[in-house]
């Protein structure tokens, strides 16, 4: 810490820390609250199974390879999860990564100089937005889920341009899900799209392959990075594609080349949590179930929300009495109030309620009262 720094202002700069407890809960500031927020949408972290894979794991594996999997690091654990993720979102080939956000990073680095303009999502995720600068060629931000605008911009490069485009599947801050099917039929043949897809990934789709099932798209030219640490409740990321891109990525980055690859034990547990959803639908029907009953109710009071299947629910405040009234409201029905802060979003921040597989009916019924009375809809 440097000289002269203030800790108590340093512990301001992060909330109030939380303690996850009974999959729906939290404890915060000694009371234990519903917990609608987070990403963990079938509360798989906390699933007997998947700790179940984890403890086995640690007691025959040890903790860490301790080396980049380009060099002594490749147990035949990644190989096997790399196998199950390519089969269960029925992609040619998967790359398995440390962590979710790096893998947007990993793709720009081995895709560098292949594009001559990279096109993003002004929204786009911030691992997307950084991944962009590894590409090595001009970066241009197009208006929030507007196909119209890409058009535009695409007719001013020319017929020589060769563009990546960048957009989140499903935006974590409303559930809206970008329009891909636009974007394919926009883009020149040699066009292909980067898809950051952590939010749909496990979610979206009959079978929980996310956007691109959920629209009914060919993944044919589109490359898709997911998340471990969400629907599937453990940790790591994967790269979705063909194997020619693979190539790429496992001989022009950096990152992959010199990084050590995920725990061990999560690596069993995350393979444990893939099975998990390939033969267990009714976590998804529970997840389906429960955000349509929380938004029919909201949409029914008045409050217009983005026809999205995801379990999101964004509201941005009007103003700063309205976050301190829908907080209090929250608190008092013993709920915690999930208010998201980032830097450069809504002037008061904006609240995002997430459901979840796992919660009962008489929490939602709580939550959709709290907001109606708060936001004195009826």
């Amino acid at each position: 810490m440097h000289k002269g720094s203030n800790p108590v202002k340093q512990a301001h700069l992060l909330p109030l820390p939380l303690r996850q407890v009974d999959r729906t809960y939290v404890l915060s500031g000694g009371r234990k609250l519903i917990y609608f927020a987070g990403c963990d949408y079938f509360r798989l972290s906390s699933h007997p199974a998947i700790i179940r894979a984890l403890q086995k794991g640690v007691k025959s594996t040890g903790i860490s390879v301790s080396a980049s999997r380009k060099t002594t690091g490749n147990h035949p654990f990644f190989d096997e999860l790399e196998r199950a993720l390519a089969r269960f979102f029925k992609s040619p080939a998967a790359v398995l990564i440390g962590t979710g956000y790096m893998t947007n990073l990993v793709v720009a680095q081995a895709l560098a100089g292949r594009f001559t303009h990279a096109l993003i999502d002004q929204r786009a995720h911030p691992s997307l937005q950084d991944a962009a600068a590894f590409l090595g060629c001009a970066v241009i931000s197009f208006r929030h889920q507007d196909p119209a605008h890409v058009a535009q911009i695409l007719s001013r490069l020319g017929r020589g341009a060769v563009p990546l485009l960048l957009t989140d599947g499903v935006f974590a801050h409303d559930g809206s899900i970008a329009p891909i099917g636009e974007y394919l039929k926009t883009l020149p043949a040699k066009g292909i799209i980067l898809l950051d897809d952590a939010h749909a990934a496990g979610v979206l789709g009959k079978n929980g392959r996310g956007t691109v099932e959920q629209l009914k798209l060919s993944p044919e030219r589109i490359i898709r990075t997911v998340t471990l640490s969400k629907a599937f409740g453990v940790y790591g990321g994967a790269i979705l594609c063909d194997e020619s891109i693979r190539e790429l990525v496992l001989t022009r980055s950096r990152m992959f080349t010199g990084h050590t690859p995920m725990p061990l034990p999560l690596a069993q547990a995350a393979l444990a949590s893939v099975r998990l959803l390939e033969r267990d639908h009714a976590l998804r029907q529970r997840l389906v179930k429960n955000t349509g009953v929380v938004k029919s109710e909201l949409r029914k009071a008045g409050l217009q929300l983005p026809e999205t299947p995801a379990p999101i629910i964004g509201y941005v405040p009007k103003a700063g009495d309205e976050v301190a009234k829908l907080r209090a409201t929250l608190l008092k029905a013993g709920i915690h109030p999930p208010l998201i802060d980032y830097p450069g979003g809504p002037e008061h921040g904006y609240f995002r309620f997430v459901l979840s597989s796992e919660h009962t009916m008489p929490q939602i019924t709580k939550l959709v009262h709290s907001i109606k009375s708060a936001l004195a809809i009826r």
